[in-house]
């Protein structure tokens, strides 16, 4: 692992590291926020996974988490959304697909499969380095992200419920088989099967059994992607179908971009907070 910066914000250190991923093949940077308290020992972890063009710096520049989750005691990791690097193949002109789109799947498809494995990087390659490297306690951790990244963390906490005792979304894209920013990728990524698409969706894991102790979830009723991307209500009707308790938050007036993001981004952290001081 490489250092590319520290610097010291709200009493913990804000990093950005750099380190080679055999699941990607590729090298992979990655943000993690330390508060103060990691200095009396371990702490617990809250991943944010970002959403469709991203990297680890959105949500590191733009979310406003680390005040409160210097107050709170949380150390916060923000992943890459892809895999990265000249040989890694790619349609620049396609925002929707390749790099700064993984969607958190592990690719079957070749020349995918050889580089887009984010669901094993962010699951199981990127854990054991935090461990490893961080005051990082692993018996409690959460998860939580924004639109791909909000698909990502809900399908990963529902695959991975021994392992999260949290989980949250803004605006994630929630039926991803179906919707139009997701299903041509998942063709790409996993091939024309469609019933290999239902590991990395939200509504079908839910519909096959997959189980998370409760879902919090916020939506801007003025986002303009959320009919066709998102699909909210769909989520709903899962979890209601399910019994899983799930907290659906339509915010008046709000759309997708970052200045939602923080608006509530407190709300989120204190939410997370309650369940993993437990």
């Amino acid at each position: 692992m490489k250092t590319i910066s520290i610097d010291k914000s709200y009493g913990g250190t804000q990093g950005v590291y750099v380190s080679r991923s055999e699941a990607c093949d590729c090298d992979m940077t990655f943000a993690v926020f330390v508060p103060p308290q990691a200095a009396e020992g371990k702490r617990p972890v809250l991943w944010y996974l970002s959403g469709l063009t991203c990297t680890h710096a959105n949500v590191m520049d733009k979310g406003e988490y680390r005040r409160l989750a210097a107050e709170l005691g949380l150390i916060i990791v923000c992943p890459d959304t892809s895999p990265r690097g000249d040989h890694v193949p790619d349609e620049p002109d396609n925002w929707q697909f390749g790099k700064g789109a993984g969607f958190y799947v592990d690719a079957t498809e070749p020349p995918f499969s050889a580089n887009y494995r984010m669901y094993s990087y962010v699951t199981d390659e990127l854990p054991r380095l935090l461990a490893a490297e961080f005051p990082a306690d692993m018996d409690r951790q959460g998860i939580f992200g924004h639109s791909m990244g909000g698909h990502g963390a809900i399908t990963i906490a529902l695959k991975n419920p021994d392992r999260f005792r949290s989980c949250s979304a803004f605006a994630p894209i929630s039926h991803a088989s179906v919707s139009g920013w997701s299903k041509p990728a998942l063709r790409k990524y996993l091939g024309a099967d469609e019933k290999t698409w239902r590991a990395y969706d939200a509504c079908s894991l839910i519909e096959d059994g997959h189980r998370f102790a409760e879902l919090f979830v916020d939506q801007g009723t003025a986002d303009s992607f959320l009919e066709d991307g998102l699909r909210p209500d769909e989520l709903r009707q899962a979890c209601e179908a399910a019994g899983i308790p799930l907290k659906l938050r339509m915010q008046e007036g709000y759309g997708h971009s970052y200045f939602f993001i923080s608006t509530f981004m407190e709300d989120h952290l204190r939410w997370h907070a309650q369940r993993l001081g437990k």
